[in-house]
């Protein structure tokens, strides 16, 4: 099996797995509110159904990002992560005002009202936490096989889950031993400020990614380094970079001797290509030959 086929389906594996965590948990913690009415498992609640969501849009942009350029998209499909992002993101920040009003109201309002059953909502946010944390485990083995930017930023996700599925427990607790419902209602805020923060950053990724954002300075400096000291290359100009999705696209002038044969020039190129793509897996390269002038 190739390599790229082999890192398709670690990666598919990891959004299936993603979906399937997803979906029992949002089942489980939907049975967890009936049965309790705390805001704080309703936080967790949203998280999950939103982390469905976006583990179904992982899936979906992990399956049409891996095909191959056609006419129509003649540098890939990987910019369908950056949407994808976006849209998540969008969703992530409505989700989390609707659990910030409905806490603040909590707060300010009449006293609460007490939770009920608190043992079983105890009892599948332990089971919430045992989950998310077996499928972080398996996400960062397949992040670090396969250096996919899907799969590492669900797995970002997800382990900033394991802090509100911990609060909605702490909550519980302080309910059923002492009677404080209004932890409930704080607990929420913080869950709904941490959804918020983590859209607005995934948002600001993806919309640079959509917007040609360069690459990292490190990764621009680590290719100019090579260019500079590749035997036969006198110079380069015009190094241009850009994001999509888990790919960058570099586009880089060298200068070369004029009086080079035609092939000697060709494999000079291609040298640097491919040392270009060894130390950067992940980039697309194109290099323009020009004649050096000094």
């Amino acid at each position: 099996m190739t390599q790229p086929c082999h890192d398709a389906r670690m990666n598919l594996s990891a959004t299936l797995a993603s979906v399937s965590v997803a979906l029992m948990l949002s089942v489980a913690k939907l049975w967890a509110l009936g049965q309790t009415g705390a805001l704080s498992v309703a936080a967790s609640l949203a998280d999950s159904g939103l982390d469905l969501m976006m583990s179904l849009g992982g899936l979906a942009a992990v399956l049409y990002a891996a095909r191959p350029a056609d006419d129509d998209h003649t540098f890939g499909h990987t910019s369908v992560e950056d949407l994808a992002a976006l849209a998540q993101s969008l969703f992530i920040l409505v989700a989390a005002g609707v659990i910030a009003i409905a806490a603040a109201a909590r707060l300010t309002g009449d006293a609460p009202p007490p939770l009920d059953a608190e043992g079983r909502g105890i009892a599948v946010m332990v089971l919430s936490i045992l989950m998310t944390f077996g499928l972080v485990l398996w996400q960062g083995r397949v992040a670090r096989a396969t250096g996919s930017r899907v799969v590492q930023a669900d797995r970002l996700h997800y382990l900033g889950d394991l802090v509100p599925n911990v609060g909605a427990i702490v909550a519980l607790l302080a309910s059923r031993w002492f009677g404080l419902g209004l932890i409930d209602a704080v607990v929420a805020l913080a869950a709904s400020a941490m959804l918020a923060a983590g859209a607005i950053r995934i948002g600001v990724g993806a919309w640079h990614a959509l917007m040609d954002r360069a690459a990292d300075p490190a990764t621009v400096a680590g290719i100019e380094a090579l260019a500079e000291g590749w035997p036969g290359v006198h110079g380069f100009h015009d190094l241009q970079t850009r994001q999509a999705g888990s790919k960058v696209f570099v586009n880089l002038h060298v200068e070369l001797d004029g009086d080079l044969p035609l092939r000697e020039a060709h494999d000079i190129g291609a040298g640097l290509r491919a040392a270009i793509r060894e130390r950067y897996p992940r980039c697309e390269v194109i290099i323009h030959k020009d004649v050096w002038k000094g």
